[in-house]
């Protein structure tokens, strides 16, 4: 092995990630506004995507094209191939991959993995609460278009043992739907029943105003939730459906009409179309919710690491090999004694890899301060990557020196699949939201044709 090319490698692999290092340090020092950050992530997107087409999959795709015989072409159509295998096998893996450091707190060092954790997390306490608010014939009547309403207003709250949640005689002015726990319901001295997760306590009383005919203890730690009247009786006067209801309730003929089948609705139905009814909306993360999920999650420190390590491993390889070809290709034109490192040098895949990496560790060390790590902490995991990287580099150019060519150009392959569905998964998701459409549209062609522009240089 040539170990002045070997250094040449790990010098290029430091020098592609420096940019982690720089992007981390203006984060720290700076807050640019959320379009100015969508922006730059999304120059980095196009550069690093640039950076892909033209320096990997361009020159095998090429060696098909110009194959001069049947046995050239075999070759060039089997590498081709293995290109194509090892990118949709890299995409499946990058995704599994992130999903289970995702799951250990990695989704907090991007943007767009962050927002979408707390997205969904809504997303999924709404249905929860629509599956508790279901187990009310009553609720079920409610039009869909107020549902929104109803999520929006609903009151969590919870009672330790022994707190009382109403009184015998008392006005019936609150519904409770049991989400947790037990309540004791007792008339006089006589325990008439206990209810527990999914039961409805007060319906009656509430929709008739009548007083409390029993009264309610907490036997365990209970958490409910729960409306007051008003609610109830301002969608009452807005839909003659769910008046109807409340009305067949008051009277007591609510279950004799829901076994005629009149007004019977299914649960489960109500709550799928309930959660269709209900407008999707993005949870953007305050300072306080960042610092509580990275206090939930014990381990987030080393996922995030672990995560961004994820995300550079592939470039760090992709570097190594392509040296490999550049050089042995500068062999057998001038010899081995006429290579310099700016002949061989890959302007595009670096300058692609750099203008990407940066907006990166910029966003993500912003995110990172807001979640209360400290400034020394931050910049030394964005430093220990660019080493890493450059060490990965010198890997990525001993297996290519190593193994076999079809080996280089799948593994190759993989590396172009992860970093390509990284890209559509992580970075340009993260433009849309921060930047907006247009301003990621017009800066991802700006560095898809920056990276492009580098080939001039070459």
């Amino acid at each position: 092995m040539n170990f002045q090319f070997l250094s040449w490698a790990i010098v290029l692999g430091g020098l592609s990630a420096a940019s982690l290092p720089l992007g981390s340090l203006l984060g720290l020092k700076w807050q640019p506004s959320g379009r100015v950050i969508g922006g730059m992530t999304a120059f980095g997107a196009g550069a690093l995507i640039a950076a892909l087409a033209v320096e990997l999959v361009a020159p095998t795709a090429i060696h098909l094209v110009h194959a001069e015989n049947a046995v050239a072409k075999n070759e060039a159509s089997h590498h081709l191939i293995n290109m194509l295998i090892g990118a949709l096998v890299g995409g499946v893996l990058f995704v599994v991959l992130d999903s289970v450091v995702n799951s250990q707190g990695g989704f907090l060092r991007k943007t767009s993995a962050t927002i979408e954790y707390f997205t969904n997390r809504k997303s999924a306490r709404r249905k929860k609460i629509l599956g508790h608010l279901a187990s009310s014939e009553l609720v079920r009547h409610l039009p869909l278009e107020i549902v929104e309403e109803m999520v929006t207003k609903v009151n969590e709250r919870r009672f330790k043992v022994g707190d009382v949640l109403c009184e015998e005689g008392a006005d019936g002015d609150e519904v409770f739907f049991i989400e947790s726990g037990a309540v004791s319901i007792s008339r006089g001295d006589k325990v008439i029943a206990l209810l527990e997760s999914g039961d409805v306590l007060g319906e009656i009383a509430l929709v008739t105003g009548a007083p409390r005919t029993a009264t309610a203890v907490a036997k365990k730690d209970t958490s409910a939730l729960t409306f007051p009247k008003e609610d109830f009786d301002e969608w009452r006067s807005q839909s003659s459906e769910f008046e109807k209801a409340a009305t067949a309730l008051s009277a007591s003929r609510l279950k004799e009409l829901v076994e005629r089948n009149d007004i019977d609705i299914d649960a489960e139905e109500w709550v799928d179309e309930a959660m269709s009814a209900l407008m999707e909306t993005t949870v953007v993360p305050t300072e306080i919710q960042l610092q509580q999920a990275s206090e939930e999650h014990a381990g987030a420190p080393m996922a995030i690491w672990l995560g961004i390590l994820l995300d550079g491993i592939p470039e760090s390889f992709v570097i190594g090999s392509v040296l490999v070809v550049s050089i042995a290709a500068a062999v057998s034109q001038s010899g081995a004694d006429s290579i310099t490192l700016g002949s061989i040098f890959p302007y595009t895949l670096i300058a692609g890899l750099f203008l990407a990496n940066f907006p990166e560790a910029m966003s993500s060390s912003i995110g990172m301060k807001k979640q209360g790590w400290k400034n020394s902490r931050i910049f030394l995991m964005w430093f220990s990557l660019m080493v890493m990287t450059a060490i990965g580099a010198g890997v990525g150019y001993w297996l290519g020196g190593n193994v076999d060519h079809g080996i280089v150009i799948l593994i190759e392959g993989l590396a172009a699949g992860a970093m390509l569905t990284m890209i559509a998964a992580a970075m340009i998701p993260e433009a849309v939201h921060l930047g907006g459409s247009h301003v990621t549209g017009l800066s991802t062609l700006s560095g898809f044709l920056a990276a492009i522009a580098f080939k001039l240089l070459e």
